[in-house]
């Protein structure tokens, strides 16, 4: 290792809460320093590699590609520097688990069964971030994401949970209880969608129902797709998991099915050693999936 290689730590320190922040003066205010001592640093390291990280044509600074894969490294090492520090002195274990999952997951799944692990573990205290979007495990964010496709994740780890098919799914109240209509009839019926690019909206857009005929389509947060199904305001694509006891019920119809071939949710993590808390909830999530 040529440690004369290595730029000023105070630069690169700069462009990684430029990076994160996305200007430069949250970048300042994240590392207790003026905005403009963030834009004579970036300078500074843009000197030092001859090369340009930003580009500045525009009104907002914008990261080269240069500067996206300088960024990644940079999160990811000084990540993990927070993390070891953390491990040292013992306050890595006492962060909060950070947990992603969609809405929808969050709300039909994940909430009716976390007490069970609350129960069994008090002195962890737990984020949950419901959200469509993908979002990137770091040492000092997100520790543990699940996620809907068949994987695996590029430098992550992941494990199955539920495979579990796609239904489309509406309400006696709108549909009727005669036969089903097919795919293409579907379409003239009003539309429920989760926002977000989600497991649903990747289906409409394959069966080419991207836009509801009659009643037209509403996008609403994961936790109301479902209630709003039930309640007869439009038809759904979700997971047979989260509406089978709607099912059997009547609550709701399940119009079609579509194998799941080999997709699902999978708990998804980074690499490596986990900490307790982490380590704790991986090992229940499978167990409440298996069961």
């Amino acid at each position: 290792m040529k440690w004369r290689d290595l730029p000023p730590l105070s630069a690169l320190r700069a462009f990684a809460a430029f990076a994160q922040t996305g200007n430069v003066v949250a970048a300042g205010e994240a590392l207790g320093v003026s905005h403009a001592a963030i834009s004579q640093q970036l300078r500074s390291l843009e000197g030092h590699l001859d090369v340009a990280l930003l580009d500045r044509s525009g009104r907002a600074l914008q990261m080269t590609e240069a500067g996206h894969v300088l960024a990644q490294a940079l999160l990811e090492g000084f990540g993990s520097m927070i993390e070891v520090a953390q491990q040292i002195t013992g306050n890595r274990d006492a962060r909060p688990l950070h947990i992603s999952v969609t809405p929808t997951f969050a709300a039909s799944w994940l909430m009716p069964r976390l007490p069970r692990f609350r129960a069994g573990h008090t002195d962890v205290d737990i984020m949950i971030d419901p959200t469509p979007e993908i979002v990137t495990l770091r040492t000092d964010g997100i520790d543990v994401a699940i996620r809907y496709g068949t994987g695996p994740w590029p430098g992550l780890e992941s494990a199955p949970l539920i495979l579990s098919p796609m239904v489309v799914v509406a309400a006696p109240s709108l549909v009727g209880d005669g036969e089903l209509p097919g795919i293409a009839a579907l379409a003239e019926f009003p539309w429920l969608e989760e926002f977000g690019t989600t497991e649903s909206t990747r289906w409409l857009r394959k069966h080419g129902v991207e836009d509801g005929g009659r009643g037209g389509r509403m996008q609403v947060p994961g936790n109301l797709l479902l209630d709003g199904a039930r309640d007869g305001q439009g038809v759904a694509v979700t997971v047979r998991e989260f509406v089978a006891r709607d099912i059997a019920a009547g609550r709701l119809r399940e119009l079609h099915r579509e194998s799941s071939n080999g997709a699902g949710y999978h708990v998804v993590t980074r690499t490596g050693v986990q900490r307790p808390a982490l380590k704790a909830f991986v090992q229940w999530i499978k167990r409440e999936a298996a069961e």
